[in-house]
């Protein structure tokens, strides 16, 4: 029996703490992106050939084989293809997007790494991914990658004929039938860090990893032998003994989490075969893989005074980042209204995404800007910093929106926001953007209709009662403020001008807000307070997600997370930490349960269980 403290994983597989030195919106289309949800076939940008029910075996063929030996197949891209969204692993079923082109099988790769325990390895070419399983780093299998439908996807090709791998396609699903295995031990050791669980097999083993409140639970695709069946395995820090179940010819085995920092690291190990489960605070395993040309995932440690922090960002290269970026939020049809990122990126078929702006989380309403091609899906407020981008340019800076509505004789009054649920005594705008219905933000409200540039009428509203926004104009909220009333009677003409401050945000057609402004021009120019932030916000140390501009032309988002040692940054140190990244100019967005970077079908920096819903976002596009 070999002692568990002697796997070291920055040994074994690159682990490290080392700090660094440094839509138009009603367009049809979106319907079809919702209608498009269910099943990521729908989402494939190449022709979809027809799946027989009858179950078709796929055999690698002599262009996989050269993949398999390194090389680099041909591109396939003009061949038809099959995609599915169930993958069946010995058994047991898992919703993982699988793609079939030219005798090609390629799995999404969190669906590898989730369920299957490989390791991604660091990589430049986003055509070829090095994996570790049962191998060393040193010498890797390299996988083809491409991606489609916002997936990414790698061929199984080198394993299925390394290790006895079959595959079979049955309707949506793919069938996988890998070889069974022995699980001979399992063991646990204190670390430093955390908590090690070693599970030796007879031979390379099918390992799934899920999480749920307060446990990991492992899965492998290996009976266990009567003397591990029987065994209590306790660690010796007094946690719950691990829980050992059969389930047909797979293993489950629960093992306890300390505390709701701790997440679980897995990865294999080869001579003798192993599978090995750190359970960790400082559960960042640094990464830097060219995942599409022009989208870099990246994740490292950073130091910031005396606190290490998981930073985990995508770097969007110039020539990609603002033709392909764009705002998204819950719903196409709606202002309003929260989701997990996860779920509006993919509503939205975005490949990468981060939350962005504020928002009432009682009433779900947006609170800040949102433009998108042009259009005020819902307004900035109290002159807080936006990032605009378009036209090949990228700006940071605080806005101001100033409208102002103007009746036929001369009368002006001014418009307090546009579609926001931040509401004071005053005038508020809400066009279709809002969505078909308005209700009262406030609790009685005069509602003026307007159609086609002229007042259509005037209603005080209590209580539930929703208004309908007409698709032909906008409706306008009086909030303890009847002075405009009678100035806005049936048959008035009106109009409203707009003025952004400064001008120079004006020409960009796509803006989304957070705040407060952290760099611009590579000085750090923090000031909650000039942004209306409280002081409890601004001292507050927890999870950041923020987005950044390099000198290079690339936008970074960012997420940064608590510490191993346990507190998140202030802003202060969200700054520093954008700085160390290399922007030029940076802006803070919403963050806490809210911070959320989304990449190919899962969250990269958190587990979903832990992801507050949000309102809107900014997605990355690729073909």
């Amino acid at each position: 029996m070999s002692d568990v403290s002697s796997l070291h994983p920055s040994k074994e597989v690159g682990f490290s703490m080392t700090p660094s030195p440094r839509l138009n919106r009603r367009l049809p289309r979106f319907m079809s992106l919702l209608l498009g949800l269910a099943s990521p076939a729908l989402m494939a940008s190449t022709a979809v050939a027809q799946v027989s029910p009858e179950t078709t075996p796929i055999e690698p063929s002599q262009s996989e084989a050269a993949t398999a030996q390194g090389g680099i197949p041909p591109l396939m891209a003009q061949a038809p293809s099959v995609t599915g969204n169930r993958v069946s692993i010995n058994g047991i079923s898992v919703s993982v997007p699988w793609m079939q082109r030219q005798n090609q099988i390629g799995l999404a790769d969190y669906g590898l790494t989730d369920h299957v325990g490989l390791t991604l390895l660091n990589s430049n070419d986003a055509q070829r991914q090095p994996v570790q399983w049962f191998s060393s780093a040193q010498t890797p299998t390299v996988l083809s990658a491409w991606v489609q439908g916002g997936y990414r996807y790698l061929d199984l090709t080198p394993l299925q004929r390394s290790h006895g791998w079959s595959a079979t396609v049955q309707g949506q699903t793919l069938n996988l039938t890998v070889p069974a295995t022995q699980i001979t031990n399992l063991r646990s050791g204190n670390q430093p860090w955390g908590q090690r669980w070693v599970m030796d097999v007879s031979g390379p083993t099918v390992a799934q990893i899920s999480e749920t409140g307060g446990s990991v639970t492992v899965t492998l695709a290996a009976t266990a032998t009567p003397a591990v069946a029987q065994s209590v395995v306790r660690p010796s820090s007094g946690l719950p003994p691990a829980q050992i179940t059969s389930v047909g010819q797979s293993t489950q085995i629960t093992l306890p989490l300390p505390d709701a920092n701790a997440r679980p690291v897995l990865f294999t190990l080869a001579n003798p075969h192993r599978v090995v489960v750190d359970v960790r605070t400082d559960h960042l395993r640094p990464l830097d893989i060219l995942w599409a040309p022009g989208l870099r995932w990246r994740q490292q440690y950073f130091t910031v005074g005396r606190k290490t922090l998981p930073v985990y960002w995508l770097q969007l290269s110039a020539r990609d980042a603002q033709t392909a970026l764009r705002p998204i939020w819950t719903d196409p049809t709606t202002a309003t209204g929260i989701t997990p990122l996860q779920t509006m990126a993919q509503r939205w078929q975005a490949t990468a995404a981060i939350n962005a702006g504020f928002f009432n989380r009682n009433n779900q309403y947006p609170l800040g800007a949102v433009r998108y091609s042009n259009d005020w899906i819902s307004g900035p407020i109290l002159g807080r910093g936006v990032v605009g981008w378009g036209n090949g340019q990228v700006q940071m800076d605080r806005l101001v929106l100033r409208q102002t509505l103007r009746t036929g004789s001369g009368q002006t009054f001014p418009i307090q926001a546009i579609n926001s649920g931040y509401v004071q005594a005053g005038m508020g705008l809400y066009t279709p953007a809002w969505g078909s219905t308005y209700r009262p933000i406030t609790e009685s409200e005069r509602i003026v209709t307007v159609r086609n540039q002229q007042v259509v009428g005037q209603q005080s509203v209590t209580g539930d009662v929703s208004v309908p926004i007409p698709r032909d104009g906008y409706i306008l909220a009086l909030r303890a403020y009847d002075t405009p009333a009678p100035a806005l009677a049936s048959g008035t003409a009106v109009t409203i001008q707009s003025d952004v401050v400064p001008p120079s945000l004006a020409p960009f057609p796509h803006i989304v807000g957070g705040g407060p402004l952290l760099i611009r021009n590579r000085n750090i120019v923090l000031d909650a307070g000039l942004e209306q932030f409280g002081s409890a916000f601004a001292s507050q140390a927890a999870p950041r997600s923020a987005i950044g501009y390099t000198a290079t032309g690339d936008i970074l988002l960012v997420a940064i997370h608590n510490s191993p040692a346990g507190s998140g940054p202030t802003l202060a140190e969200t700054a520093q930490v954008m700085a160390q990244l290399g922007s030029v100019d940076a802006l803070n967005l919403d963050g806490g349960s809210s911070a959320s970077l989304y990449l190919g079908g899962r969250l990269i920096n958190r587990h979903p269980r832990t992801a507050a819903r949000v309102n809107n976002g900014l997605g990355f596009f690729l073909p």
